[in-house]
């Protein structure tokens, strides 16, 4: 690993667990993770990762999309059903559109496409901690309507109710938030949150929206706007309730891509 790239790699004991049953490809991939400092478990199929999700703490889980006996989509869903807020990445060789799709269905933050360097691999496994230790960092309880965003433990709250956010439902909730009452155009939603504007990409975003719009039906106040050919828009109107955001509306204006 060369010194540009240990220099962008923060080097903290984190633990990932590495399902892929190509026995060279997994090894290969634990040297270069431990190389990174992470500590790395390597499982060959979902069912014994999964009994190893149950057992141990893990902070990150990287799976191929092609696993043997309990597959990687049953096997994130179980995962899901445990922890929506662990950094759940899948990977694949020239992925099909409908295996993204069934992936970020079953809550999964990001698909990287093989083949990819190790270095690739690596920046990008950082490049997820370092967005949530953003978003987790300084000031993490947002009002907005009646709903308060807890960036640090993943939790939309309405009067009392709690959901539960997935990374990429949090990262996407707080970018429209952030915005809020103006119009985030795709391009921009797309490098902030996926990293890259591509098709696939596009596609696994109209998903989050539409998640994210079920969430947020329970405040006539607060509406997740398709602004067609543009982007999307998080209205927040004024609203004159005890315990709820009296947020105004700003002038509506556009986030581009710089």
């Amino acid at each position: 690993m060369d010194t540009f790239f240990k220099n962008h790699i923060t080097m903290v004991k984190f633990k990932i667990l590495l399902v892929e049953n190509d026995q060279e490809l997994a090894s290969i991939t634990k040297n270069f993770l431990v190389s990174c400092g992470y500590s790395t478990l390597i499982c060959q199929n979902g069912e014994e990762a999964l009994h190893y999700f149950k057992k141990e703490q893990f902070d990150f889980v990287l799976t191929d999309i092609d696993i043997p006996v309990v597959g990687s989509i049953e096997m994130a869903r179980e995962i899901r059903k445990r922890n929506r807020l662990i950094p759940l990445v899948f990977i694949g060789n020239n992925p099909t559109q409908a295996d993204v799709i069934k992936a970020y269905n079953v809550g999964a933050d990001e698909f990287i496409s093989r083949p990819l360097s190790m270095e690739e691999l690596g920046l990008r496994i950082e490049a997820i901690r370092k967005r949530i230790k953003i978003i987790e960092s300084k000031q993490h309880l947002f009002t907005f309507g009646c709903y308060t965003l807890d960036t640090l433990h993943h939790v939309l709250s309405f009067k009392g109710k709690e959901k539960r956010l997935t990374t990429k439902e949090l990262e996407l909730l707080y970018l429209l938030f952030k915005y809020k009452n103006r119009v985030v155009e795709r391009p921009f939603a797309l490098k902030c949150v996926w990293h890259a504007d591509n098709y696939f990409n596009a596609r696994n975003m109209d998903v989050y929206v539409k998640r994210l719009r079920k969430i947020l039906c329970e405040d006539p106040n607060v509406k997740l706007e398709n602004v067609h050919g543009v982007g999307y828009r998080l209205i927040v109107q004024p609203v004159a309730i005890i315990g709820c955001d009296m947020t105004s509306m700003d002038t509506p204006d556009y986030v581009q891509v710089p």
